[in-house]
């Protein structure tokens, strides 16, 4: 196992279609981990959309620190865990520019408006995470696994 170089990280994250699995505080201090799909903004800061009235946006407006983490499921394995502080963002522009750059990722590119016309809409909002501390390895089982 080795730890991932700092320019390895986005690259892995934003490798393919891996989901981003968050993890919040519920209001009665019990965890909740949920998979999303997600972008990484040139400043390395983590996107995504949700509506404003699921668990995780309600925890998150209570206490934004939250946890995510990525991971390859198959040999040699390899993860990146990413703590930090979530802000809910209420801009339609921007909800329309993350849902059509997340649903190109994960869709296709043909399908990206289609996913900015079908998220882009009252009570859909932006979660960006700032990166506080970041775990990542690589080659866990190591090179000849």
């Amino acid at each position: 196992m080795r730890e991932m170089a700092p320019h390895e990280i986005k690259s892995f994250l934003m490798t393919g279609t891996r989901t981003g699995k968050i993890a919040v505080i519920r209001r009665d201090g019990s965890p909740m981990v949920v998979p999303v799909w997600f972008g990484v903004d040139d400043d390395g800061t983590i996107a995504f959309t949700t509506h404003e009235a699921t668990v995780k946006a309600r925890a998150i407006r209570r206490d934004p620190r939250v946890s995510m983490c990525v991971d390859e499921e198959a040999p040699p394995y390899a993860y990146v865990r990413i703590d930090g502080r979530a802000e809910l963002i209420d801009d339609s522009k921007l909800v329309r520019l993350w849902a059509a750059r997340v649903g190109g990722r994960y869709m296709g590119e043909e399908r990206a408006e289609e996913f900015a016309n079908r998220n882009a809409v009252p009570g859909e909002i932006l979660v960006r995470i700032t990166p506080q501390r970041i775990v990542a390895h690589a080659d866990i089982t190591g090179s000849n696994a």
